[in-house]
C-alpha cells in the first residue's frame, strides 16, 4: 500500500487494528503524512513484528 492509499484508508485501517490489537493506543496509530516509517516503527515495537509483517498486516485489512 503506498502512502496515498494509506492516507485515504487510514481511519478504517486504524479501527480494524484497534479491534484486532486492543493494546494499541491512539498515539500508536497517529498517522502523519510523510512519516509512514515512524508509524511502522511504532507498530513493530508494540506488536513485536518485523516491518514486512506490519506492512502485510495493514495490506490485508
Amino acid at each position: 500500500m503506498n502512502s496515498l492509499q494509506l492516507k485515504g484508508a487510514w481511519n478504517e485501517i486504524k479501527g480494524k487494528l484497534k479491534q484486532k490489537y486492543a493494546d494499541l493506543t491512539d498515539d500508536d496509530l497517529t498517522y502523519t503524512e510523510g512519516k509512514e516509517d515512524e508509524l511502522y516503527g511504532k507498530l513493530q515495537t508494540k506488536l513485536g513484528k518485523s516491518k514486512e509483517e506490519v506492512e502485510k498486516l495493514i495490506n490485508e485489512l
